[in-house]
């Protein structure tokens, strides 16, 4: 079944042999009133993506010189296909937008999972905002990391270069889940003892109820330190990623059979150099993280799309982020604060509409 999936995603999405590459997940997600586009940069692997001409059909919304972009009415609720040509390469996805008060009245309970993009709990504020307005759930964090630019009720489990594995089994035997001398937590939230535990944590720390929806957005120091001119060595740590990955979703799923998770897609890189200069000092670079970043979120396709029988479910947060203005000059991979809120309105489309679905 996997086999004849990827077949049909590589075939829509345009050979993926092919230069650019061009590369659309099967569904993205929008509400009325919340801005979403689709930055063409985070769609193919060039470094020039002005030297293309991109084409963006689609009975919604509007192409402008770096993207296509669309803000809702209440009267497009329901499914739009786009469909993107560039170069000899074509591709097309289902745009899902769900109504403004989709899960209205409901109890969302959500645990919200990350590296450092999560731990600078911007993003997380702004699902939180959103959630805030009317039409929506009454919603509550749960998770055991409440910095103090966490807004009232926001918390989450994100911390700084942290991975699929070290999720799966980080444990200091020395701190256990107490913070270390610099407030940096040195032990998996899920492992105690040494052991992976998903029903203790839940039980200690959810008051013995599960999540209903719980968000993961991972992978960028899982693979940022892979060398991108050797495919071979890449699509090998991605594997071993991804079996990460399966594990740590499959041990919630064991104790949490209702539990969805929002896989959220690896955001792309600052479009400057000039960001990863900054950080690196010419140790990494741009375009080296570009190709593993865009193989990644390919892989991710292949191994999680239509596994929503599975709870599984993937957010295209790589769209929705502004390689330009969503980025400071100097940081290649953290966003500014619009860009981390253009994350967080891509989860919270994709919750609008997972409630939208569970109401039918």
């Amino acid at each position: 079944m996997r086999r004849t999936f990827v077949f049909l995603l590589l075939l829509v999405s345009g050979a993926l042999a092919d230069s650019l590459q061009l590369t659309l997940p099967p569904s993205w997600y929008g509400v009325p009133g919340v801005p979403m586009s689709l930055y063409y940069d985070n769609i193919v692997l060039t470094e020039k993506p002005e030297s293309h001409r991109f084409d963006v059909q689609c009975d919604i919304g509007r192409s402008e010189p770096r993207r296509w972009t669309v803000t809702p009415a209440d009267k497009d609720v329901g499914e739009h296909t786009l469909r993107v040509a560039v170069d000899d390469s074509q591709a097309k996805m289902t745009l899902r937008i769900a109504p403004r008060n989709a899960g209205a009245g409901r109890n969302l309970r959500l645990l919200v999972v990350g590296d450092s993009l999560t731990a600078a709990t911007i993003y997380p504020n702004e699902i939180a905002r959103l959630l805030s307005r009317p039409g929506n759930p009454r919603w509550t964090m749960l998770g055991t990391h409440k910095p103090p630019t966490a807004a009232k009720g926001v918390a989450h489990e994100g911390y700084g270069g942290w991975t699929w594995e070290a999720f799966l089994s980080r444990y200091n035997i020395k701190l256990g889940h107490q913070l270390d001398e610099k407030g940096k937590r040195q032990s998996s939230p899920f492992v105690f003892e040494g052991k992976l535990d998903i029903a203790r944590y839940i039980r200690e720390n959810c008051d013995g109820q599960p999540p209903d929806v719980v968000t993961v957005l991972l992978g960028i120091n899982d693979c940022f330190h892979v060398s991108p001119d050797d495919l071979k060595a890449m699509d090998a740590r991605i594997s071993a990623v991804l079996d990460n990955a399966e594990k740590l979703l499959k041990a919630f799923r064991a104790v949490a059979p209702h539990t969805v998770f929002a896989v959220g897609l690896p955001t792309p890189p600052n479009s400057r150099e000039s960001g990863f200069e900054a950080n690196y000092k010419g140790k990494y670079h741009r375009w080296g993280w570009k190709r593993i970043q865009h193989r990644l979120v390919q892989r991710m396709l292949e191994r999680f799309s239509g596994r929503e029988r599975d709870g599984i479910h993937l957010v295209p947060t790589e769209l929705n982020l502004d390689p330009v203005e969503g980025y400071p000059d100097n940081n290649g991979v953290h966003p500014n604060t619009t860009g981390y809120q253009q994350i967080g309105a891509s989860f919270y489309c994709w919750l609008k509409r997972w409630m939208h679905m569970q109401k039918e």
